[in-house]
């Protein structure tokens, strides 16, 4: 196996780098949808629970039944992979960031609105902060999950790791082929836990310090 990555490290390197923005692109993408989604129905009991369920829903469709879905309008190549990965990403960063906001202090709110902050204002440098850690958590759950999910994404010809799992699977028994999908499988792992530790210390460096105390 090290002599098969060795002798392949210059594409193993280029399609992690593709796997890699695949998915950072999607997850920033998703997270600012999310996000924009949370705003607007955080303070409505119906909206909110209407939001909760439909992530719920949505985490319960599987990857592939998705793709297959955008294949028809969509075809083979990127486009079905970004959006579908995007919609996944959205999920947990929209129930988190839904409970995030819901969750902060009334009277903080009313304190800042008091002092004559707007509404948006306080939006920004009131709640968003505050929710801010419990929106974090859940784009860390989404990347974990999507970083899985855009492996997925090799089976319409979407760019990343991905392709090297679904050659060694297609080509079981044959040379290489476990080779292949173990390079492509351990591969997203190291670079999920690379990505979780980089969105740790932004955590650190960008919750306000009166918040991780």
């Amino acid at each position: 196996m090290w002599e098969y990555v060795v002798d392949r490290r210059g594409l193993i390197a280029f399609q992690a780098f593709q796997h890699v923005s695949l998915v950072v692109q999607c997850v920033v993408l998703g997270s600012l949808i999310a996000v924009a989604l949370a705003v607007l129905v955080y303070r409505n009991p119906a909206a909110t629970a209407a939001a909760n369920g439909f992530s719920a829903v949505g985490l319960t469709v599987p990857a592939f039944a998705l793709l297959g879905i955008l294949l028809a309008p969509f075809g083979f190549g990127i486009t079905p992979a970004v959006i579908a990965i995007t919609f996944y990403a959205a999920l947990p960063v929209l129930r988190n960031a839904v409970v995030g906001l819901a969750g902060v202090d009334r009277s903080l709110v009313e304190s800042a609105r008091g002092i004559g902050m707007s509404r948006m204002r306080t939006l920004l440098r009131v709640e968003l902060p505050l929710a801010w850690p419990v929106i974090l958590a859940g784009i860390r759950v989404s990347t974990q999950m999507v970083m899985g999910i855009a492996a997925i994404a090799a089976y319409v010809l979407g760019p990343g790791l991905g392709g090297f799992i679904f050659s060694g699977l297609s080509r079981l028994g044959g040379a290489n082929a476990l080779n292949s999908a173990l390079t492509g499988t351990i591969a997203i792992v190291l670079l999920a836990l690379v990505l979780d530790l980089l969105l740790v210390v932004a955590g650190r460096l960008t919750t306000p310090r009166g918040i991780r105390v």
